[in-house]
């Protein structure tokens, strides 16, 4: 009986679990599961729900855009997918010689490059892109309010499960 709540309770989160603010995938129904997968992105919770066919299959907390950079509502389509994508954008200015970071969090359309440094973008792994350059990516920084420049960020091992089981063209609802 131990056997069985463990097997089917762990396997098949309800959908309290989704309101708990926890983190969690379901791999044998994202699998299993019939139908088109389909990502929702709601901006007042600050999560990210993974369908398959109309179901349920996974929640992440995330870190959507803050003031002057938010994150644009709409219904969109994924446009790429990346695994180790970085920022044309946002980065740091790092010195030839040394490898040092000269100059973090630039802008590359506001700051010049110092002489003797290039430009390395800011990491944006399991890089989903859906509206322009927006896109979900894994982060190391998801305080769960809004604080990215326009992306929506995710902790890296829920960024790894939405970007294997989604799709280029499927759809991505982002909501309040």
């Amino acid at each position: 009986m131990l056997f069985t709540a463990l097997l089917f309770g762990g396997l098949w989160p309800s959908l309290a679990d989704a309101h708990t603010g926890a983190n969690w995938f379901d791999d044998q129904a994202a699998m299993n599961s019939s139908g088109s997968p389909s990502i929702r992105i709601n901006l007042s919770e600050q999560k990210a729900y993974f369908y398959k066919g109309g179901r349920l299959v996974g929640v992440s907390l995330v870190s959507s855009g803050k003031q002057g950079f938010r994150t644009s509502p709409g219904k969109f389509r994924v446009l790429a997918k990346r695994p180790n994508h970085r920022s044309s954008i946002y980065g740091s200015f790092v010195d030839r010689n040394t490898g040092r970071v000269v100059k973090a969090d630039v802008d590359t359309r506001k700051h010049r490059r110092p002489p003797g440094t290039y430009y390395r973008g800011a990491k944006m792994n399991h890089y989903i892109r859906f509206n322009g350059g927006i896109g979900l990516h894994a982060s190391g920084h998801v305080p769960r309010y809004p604080a990215s420049h326009g992306c929506v960020r995710m902790p890296p091992h829920m960024a790894r499960k939405f970007f294997q089981y989604s799709r280029v063209g499927m759809p991505v609802t982002v909501s309040y």
